[in-house]
């Protein structure tokens, strides 16, 4: 039996526009191959660095070309987090965030999601009750892993929360071109009137994951600290890949990619809810307008560790809820649907009824 996986967030091969990125590269390093094989310096390529300004409205100095979106939150929660600090996330969030902030000894408070995202209202209340957090982490778009958008109400509601509070909003976006339905919102960084938020994000999901390139928008002195650290740690980033993804990026290739990939992903993501609709009727989701995954509430009683166990051995693979919650997720997992064809999504949701069927059959 061929092995189903919805476990990882990553475009499938056929969505990726390979040969456009071997013609950006043919052309960076026919343009700049002196640029390219240097060092460079730890802003990362600074012809891909004006872009990004360019693209976010803000002056260079603001912004820092990483190697992967990950090792830009690094810097920050470096910079920013000490050991006991309070820091606000998601409930759900990012698997990979909490460990890093849970790492570094951070005070983690999950704060509840629902169909608008953060739940701006219960934050608050915390922060009544004496939680003062130096940091919130949000990803405000098709959210990692609940799939759900932060309303432009909420958003705004977030930046005035972080202004009487004085703590910094971390707006981690690496969705927000991926839509497939409604009304682009504006980024927080782009409402921010008081340099409360440093904004993220990355071309693993526009371009393709293995060209490493995330990027910090921030404050001029945060981004200066950031780089000096980076400087300190690997001298530079990856030019050459940053230098195919400034040529792919300025040749119009990626409005292109975008546009292959949302199609694709919209596909996908419309056939995953049927089939859940069609074969687990007891499941409860929030179909996403974009983005990548897809957050699954279990039918009652159904426990995600044996649901996982039997899955496996149907050949499904997904992530269980747990991994995302610091308690709780017991009752939910996560499906990430970019990475499997809309033939392959209806046979993995079989295989997952019929996993879940299995466990309902055994005695707890």
């Amino acid at each position: 039996m061929e092995p189903i996986t919805f476990a990882r967030g990553a475009p499938s091969l056929d969505i990726v526009d390979v040969d456009g990125l071997a013609a950006a590269a043919q052309r960076a390093f026919a343009g700049d191959p002196g640029g390219m094989v240097a060092y460079g310096t730890a802003v990362g390529y600074r012809p891909l660095r004006a872009w990004i300004a360019e693209r976010h409205q803000v002056a260079p100095e603001q912004v820092m070309v990483t190697n992967g979106s990950m090792q830009a939150d690094a810097f920050l929660f470096d910079l920013l987090v000490d050991e006991g600090d309070s820091v606000v996330v998601e409930d759900p969030t990012y698997d990979r965030t909490l460990l890093s902030l849970t790492g570094r000894g951070a005070n983690v408070a999950q704060v509840e999601l629902d169909a608008d995202g953060l739940v701006t209202d219960e934050l608050e209340r915390r922060l009544r009750d004496g939680l003062a957090p130096r940091l919130a982490h949000v990803i405000p778009n098709f959210q990692n892993p609940a799939g759900v958008t932060l309303s432009l109400e909420r958003r705004r509601a977030l930046l005035e929360l972080a202004d009487a509070h004085e703590f910094v909003v971390f707006e981690d976006d690496p969705y927000l071109d991926i839509r497939f339905r409604g009304e682009r919102l504006p980024t927080m960084l782009g409402l921010d009137g008081a340099d409360r938020v440093v904004y993220a994000s990355s071309f693993s999901k526009t371009i393709c994951p293995g060209i490493r390139i995330g990027y910090l928008v921030g404050p001029e002195a945060l981004i200066a600290e950031a780089v000096k650290r980076a400087t300190n740690t690997y001298i530079a980033p990856n030019m050459v890949a940053q230098a195919i993804a400034n040529e792919f990026c300025r040749s119009g290739q990626l409005e292109h990619s975008i546009e292959t990939v949302r199609e694709a992903l919209r596909e996908r993501a419309e056939t995953l809810a049927r089939a859940l609709e069609r074969e687990l009727p007891g499941c409860r989701f929030v179909e996403p307008d974009g983005g990548y995954f897809l957050w699954v509430q279990l039918p009652e009683g159904v426990d995600v560790d044996a649901l996982h166990a039997a899955a496996t051995e149907r050949g499904v693979i997904f992530v269980k809820g747990t991994d995302f919650k610091l308690e709780g997720g017991h009752d939910a997992l996560r499906l990430a649907y970019s990475g499997v064809t809309p033939e392959q999504i209806g046979e993995g949701v079989a295989r997952l009824a019929a996993a879940v069927e299995a466990v309902q059959r055994t005695p707890a």
